[in-house]
């Protein structure tokens, strides 16, 4: 099969590419930043998605499937910005896809998508409402994207489409929104508030992506790891230390005595959970983790 993968450059992306290649399919990738030590027989076109370059690697290749990877978080990029890849990059994709015959497509989303409450449900099903919008607006323009990925469904009937609401990402190459915020050796957390953290290793990250792939699901599917374990633990097994902040006081710390620097909206996330069940996804691929939650933990600390 010939694999298109837009954001290859990035650590999930050329985690999932090397996969793909190792169990015998053609890759190619689009992606602005370069990777240039890639391995042989993979292909990077180095273009902007969302402009004319981009639908020319479309023309000219003729991808059977397409991994759609090249969003960005509110850590990397302005909020114009971010608005123009990830929505605009995203409606993009999806219409050189239908226009070039692609015949399945996978939409790589995250399970913030939910967003952070006080009365979320314990596990998130693939059913429940986007109340990121209103919990953390720095995620609207993901959530926007993940929508649109969604509506593609009935958009584009003649194509096979996966939306994949992934929790967060942890392993040796510490890159990703959880090793950010782990990143010192001090790491704010809410006075009073200890919520479960979800995560997944990064290489069963990117299993979970190729099977998705290589199964030709269609539909939204939550992908997880190992069982999700309290932020305290989180912080205490990855040898930091939690620095306890009076939620009043919270945004005024931020970036100081060599705390992690949050956008405002992150709170809600660290005073509560998003967990998610991932069972729907287990049941129609057999996926299943490598890295339980001790062995993920230490494969960031100790890289």
């Amino acid at each position: 099969m010939k694999v298109l993968i837009t954001g290859i450059s990035g650590n999930l992306g050329r985690r999932v590419a090397m996969r793909l290649s190792h169990n015998g399919h053609e890759v190619l990738g689009i992606d602005r930043r370069p990777w240039p030590d890639a391995p042989k027989g993979i292909e990077v076109f180095d273009t902007d998605i969302r402009k004319r370059p981009a639908e020319e690697v479309f023309r000219t290749t003729k991808p059977d499937a397409v991994i759609h990877m090249a969003t960005v978080t509110y850590l990397t990029d302005r909020a114009e910005e971010r608005y123009r890849i990830n929505l605009g990059g995203t409606r993009a994709i999806f219409r050189h896809c239908d226009n070039y015959d692609v015949k399945h497509t996978v939409f790589v989303g995250r399970h913030t998508y939910y967003g952070a409450a006080p009365d979320a449900p314990m596990y998130h099903t693939e059913d429940d409402p986007p109340m990121a919008v209103s919990t953390f607006p720095e995620l609207a323009d993901l959530v926007a994207a993940d929508l649109f990925a969604g509506s593609a469904m009935w958009r584009y009937q003649d194509m096979t489409t996966a939306v994949l609401r992934l929790c967060y990402i942890l392993g040796p190459s510490k890159k990703g929104t959880l090793a950010n915020y782990l990143k010192g050796p001090r790491v704010p957390t809410a006075l009073g508030f200890d919520p479960l953290y979800q995560f997944i290793h990064e290489d069963d990250a990117a299993a979970a992506i190729c099977v998705a792939l290589e199964h030709k699901v269609h539909g939204v599917y939550n992908i997880a790891g190992p069982q999700p374990i309290p932020l305290s633990a989180l912080i205490r097994f990855t040898e930091r230390t939690h620095v306890p902040i009076p939620e009043r006081w919270f945004n005024n710390f931020q970036g100081k005595f060599g705390l992690s620097r949050l956008p405002k909206g992150s709170l809600n996330h660290i005073k509560y959970p998003v967990v998610v069940s991932s069972e729907a996804f287990r049941e129609a691929t057999g996926f299943a983790h490598s890295f339980d939650e001790v062995q993920t933990m230490q494969s960031f600390l100790w890289s």
